[in-house]
């Protein structure tokens, strides 16, 4: 057993310096694969070749492994435009007709600052020795609206209730009277009592709140409707 796992184990070559045709026939030769992940500036490897894998030469891996590279553009020949100021579209255009990548963006919200705008990019207009042809920015976001979760108004006077949910920012929506309820039902064998109708009462100020909508519990955003039912 021991003789066949290490029989399926090889050292991985090194292919740093070499041109990607040449290491991938290299890694080959043993029984690994290639794959070029990243490229990186280099002032001291010429463009195109080999300047970093994973694993390192002389590791031991299993046939078949993947080995990762990073392949040189030579020296930083392309100055980093600055996009502060514009749109997060404009931006992207920007840095990519200077044949570099949007590598990451990043939202925050400002008070007083419009959304979809760059506040500030890595690495910054003009940079020099830059490493990796990725730029990141940071863009202003629009503001969220608040979440709230709904309190139990059940039981509460509906004018203090109203005045409760517009200082909070929230909209009273309908208000319908709950029916009466059920007179207890008569007695078999019993002559049935006549009722007399009452009338609803109508919805004021101090109304109690019998349910509502959204029910207590439920997430809602600021500037939402909340309906009533009361008594």
């Amino acid at each position: 057993m021991r003789l066949a796992i290490h029989g399926q184990e090889v050292e991985v070559p090194a292919v740093i310096g070499m041109a990607p045709y040449e290491a991938e026939r290299t890694l080959a030769a043993v029984g690994l694969q290639m794959d070029v992940e990243r490229q990186y500036y280099s002032p001291r490897i010429p463009e195109g070749r080999i300047m970093m894998q994973l694993p390192l030469p002389e590791t031991k891996v299993r046939r078949g492994w993947q080995v990762r590279v990073a392949q040189s553009m030579g020296p930083q020949r392309v100055s980093i435009p600055d996009v502060t100021g514009q749109s997060e579209r404009a931006a992207e255009i920007n840095i990519q007709r200077r044949g570099l990548e949007l590598s990451s963006i990043a939202e925050i919200q400002i008070f007083g600052i419009p959304p979809d705008q760059v506040l500030a990019q890595n690495p910054p207009a003009n940079a020099s020795q830059v490493e990796a042809p990725r730029t990141s920015l940071l863009i202003s976001s629009s503001p969220q609206a608040g979440e709230y979760v709904m309190p139990n108004f059940a039981g509460q006077p509906l004018g203090a209730v109203t005045k409760e949910l517009q200082d909070a920012g929230f909209k009273l929506g309908s208000v319908s009277v709950a029916p009466p309820a059920n007179p207890s039902s008569n007695t078999p064998g019993q002559t049935p009592v006549s009722t007399i109708p009452v009338p609803a009462p109508q919805a004021g100020g101090g109304s109690i709140i019998v349910s509502q909508s959204p029910p207590a519990g439920q997430k809602v955003e600021a500037g939402a409707v909340v309906n009533f039912e009361i008594r």
